[in-house]
């Protein structure tokens, strides 16, 4: 099975990549010469995953799926939500973004957040969400340097390390886009078994 996933994002087509079956050939955006910036206009996360599964399917023909990710504090009324990744500006900088959560984060002491991914998925003309979520803290200071965008300032509930202190397959075990991606990989399985 070929599928599309809808991202220009190298660090997030890796993970992905490593957490489903083998039998699906996973292309991004690049592989099909796709180098535009698709609009996110949603105002919710799911809207925002959808329209990029849409706009893939419909411009070059291909099953598609698209993610869109927030990170929710509870102390900012949800914020920065659907807006995540632009939260500082248009220009995407998750080091401004951190930067500015930090800021209004100072002081507070209720510091619970949790990243909630949605993935849209179209698959034979029909769309499917899988949504997954991880509870967790806002830290005081950034920690560690692998992964992207905030997770530097995320500690997982539980965790002691922050997801950027974390390797990738720890990382795999218990994210949010991990969740939701093993409800994606279920149901492509049932669809594959169906058609065998």
């Amino acid at each position: 099975m070929e599928l599309i996933f809808a991202t220009h994002n190298k660090g997030k087509l890796l993970e992905v990549q490593r957490l489903l079956p083998k039998s699906i050939k996973l292309l991004s955006l690049e592989d099909i010469a796709c180098h535009k910036e698709i609009p996110e206009t949603g105002d919710t996360l799911e809207e925002n995953a959808l329209v990029k599964a849409q706009y893939v399917t419909s411009h070059y023909g291909y099953d598609c799926f698209a993610d869109d990710t927030g990170l929710l504090v509870d102390t900012l009324n949800g914020a920065p939500g659907v807006l995540s990744a632009r939260y500082s500006g248009p220009e995407k900088d998750p080091k401004a973004n951190m930067a500015k959560l930090l800021k209004e984060m100072k002081g507070e002491e209720n510091r619970k957040a949790r990243f909630k991914t949605v993935i849209a998925l179209i698959i034979q003309e029909k769309p499917n969400f899988f949504t997954g979520i991880a509870e967790g803290t806002i830290t005081e200071v950034k920690r560690g340097n692998q992964g992207f965008g905030y997770d530097p300032i995320f500690l997982p509930l539980g965790a002691q390390q922050t997801f950027a202190e974390m390797s990738l397959s720890e990382k795999n075990q218990i994210s949010h886009r991990a969740k939701a991606l093993e409800k994606l990989t279920k149901y492509l399985n049932q669809l594959a078994d169906q058609e065998t």
